[in-house]
C-alpha cells in the first residue's frame, strides 16, 4: 500500500458535467467540489493509511478520492442514488489498479446492515480504537436521525462497534454541529448534546462555508468527529436514557420539575416527579439546558427505581395522554400505594 499511486483522474466537477448529474433537492444534495477542504476533512478524520474506511454518501466521489490519497485497505461506500454509479466505478478501477480495494454498495445507509469489516480488526473496548473509521459528508435530511442510530449502536457494542471504539467523521449544519458538542448551560444544548456526549467525545473541527457546496445550502456545515468512550457517562439502556432526556428537553426553558411531570400520569405527577428529583439530588428549580450528562444519569437511575416500584407507570405515554387516558391508570395504579412511596 505504501507504493500506492493513482492514475490522473477528472476532476469532480467534470465528472458531474460529464454524467451531467444534478443535485436533487429531495434528496439533500449539495457537492463539495473543492480539494482542499475534502483533504482538510480526511486529516482530521486521522490516520487512514492501512485502515478500512466506510464512507456515507459519496455522491461523486470528492470525500471518496481525498479517502484514497491516505492508502486505506479497503474503502466501502454507500450511495442511494444509482446515478453516481458510473463516477463510483471510475474511481473503483483506480484504485483497484493501484493496489487499493473499494466496495460500492447502492442502496439506503438506513436500511443495510453494517457488519461489513473483518473480524481479525478486532480490538477489545478498553483497547486503543480499531482500523475502523465511518466518514460522511452527511445530507442534511438524515444527519440527526443516523447519528442518533449510531449512537444507539456504540452503547450496545454492535455493528461496526462491535470489534471496538471506531471513530466518526460526519459533517452537520451548522447549528446542529454545535449543538452536538455544547457543554451544559451553553444556550444551544439540547437532548442531542447529551445523547452524543453520553457515549463519546465529539469534536468540532472546523466550519465550512455553504459557498463551498454546490448547490449552495442556506446554511454553513460543521465537521464533527466522534471517539467512543471508554467508560461512557451512563450505564443505562439506550432506550430508558433517550427517553428521559427527551422529556427532560421537552420544555428547555422550563424548571426540570416541569419536565419531569410528563414522565407520569396526571393524578400521580407532582408527588412523582418531585419524589424523582430528590432521589436524583437535583434542584427542581434547575433548567434542562443547565444539567450535566451525569446529572441526567442520575434521573435516569431515579425513574428507574420508581418504575421498579410501580410498573404500570413506565409504560405512560405523554403525549397519548393528550388524546386518551388508557383505563389501566384509572384502575392498576392506587394512588395510596404511591403517594406512601413518596412520603
Amino acid at each position: 500500500m505504501a507504493a500506492l499511486r493513482l492514475p490522473p483522474l477528472p476532476t469532480v466537477r467534470d465528472l458531474v458535467k460529464l454524467y451531467r448529474i444534478q443535485a436533487q433537492k429531495h434528496l439533500a444534495q449539495n457537492f463539495l467540489m473543492d480539494e482542499n477542504l475534502t483533504n482538510k476533512i480526511i486529516k482530521k478524520a486521522g490516520k487512514l493509511t492501512d485502515s478500512y474506511v466506510l464512507e456515507v454518501g459519496p455522491g461523486p466521489g470528492g470525500l471518496t478520492r481525498s479517502i484514497m490519497r491516505k492508502q486505506p485497505r479497503k474503502v466501502i461506500v454507500v450511495e442511494k442514488d444509482r446515478r453516481f454509479l458510473p463516477t463510483l466505478q471510475l474511481l473503483s478501477e483506480a484504485f483497484t489498479n493501484a493496489g487499493g480495494e473499494m466496495d460500492i454498495i447502492i442502496d439506503d445507509i438506513t436500511k443495510i446492515n453494517l457488519d461489513l469489516f473483518p473480524e481479525e480488526e478486532k480490538k477489545e473496548w478498553e483497547d486503543e480504537v480499531p482500523r475502523i473509521h465511518l466518514i460522511g459528508n452527511l445530507p442534511f435530511n438524515v444527519s440527526t436521525h443516523l447519528i442518533i442510530e449510531w449512537l444507539k449502536a456504540i452503547s450496545e457494542r454492535s455493528g461496526p462497534w462491535a470489534l471496538g471504539r471506531a471513530k466518526m467523521t460526519l459533517t452537520f449544519q451548522k447549528e446542529v454541529a454545535e449543538r452536538l458538542v455544547a457543554s451544559s448551560f451553553a444556550p444551544n444544548r439540547c437532548r442531542l448534546s447529551v445523547m452524543a456526549q453520553a457515549w463519546t467525545k465529539p469534536q468540532l473541527k472546523f466550519i465550512i462555508p455553504g459557498k463551498a457546496f454546490v448547490p449552495k445550502p442556506d446554511v454553513d456545515v460543521g465537521v464533527v468527529t466522534f471517539t467512543p468512550l471508554i467508560h461512557p457517562q451512563t450505564r443505562h439502556e439506550f432506550h430508558l436514557f433517550e427517553k428521559i432526556t427527551r422529556q427532560i428537553f421537552s420544555f428547555r426553558q422550563k424548571y426540570i420539575i416541569r419536565c419531569l411531570e410528563t414522565l407520569f400520569p396526571e393524578e400521580y405527577k407532582d408527588k412523582l416527579s418531585i419524589m424523582m428529583s430528590k432521589l436524583a439530588d437535583i434542584d427542581p428549580t434547575t433548567r434542562p439546558f443547565q444539567l450535566t450528562v451525569q446529572e441526567i444519569n442520575r434521573l435516569c437511575t431515579a425513574y428507574k427505581y420508581l418504575c421498579e416500584k410501580h410498573p404500570n407507570i413506565e409504560d405512560y405515554n405523554y403525549r397519548a395522554s393528550k388524546r386518551v387516558l388508557p383505563p389501566r391508570y384509572t384502575h392498576d395504579i392506587q394512588v395510596q400505594e404511591l403517594s406512601a412511596s413518596v412520603q
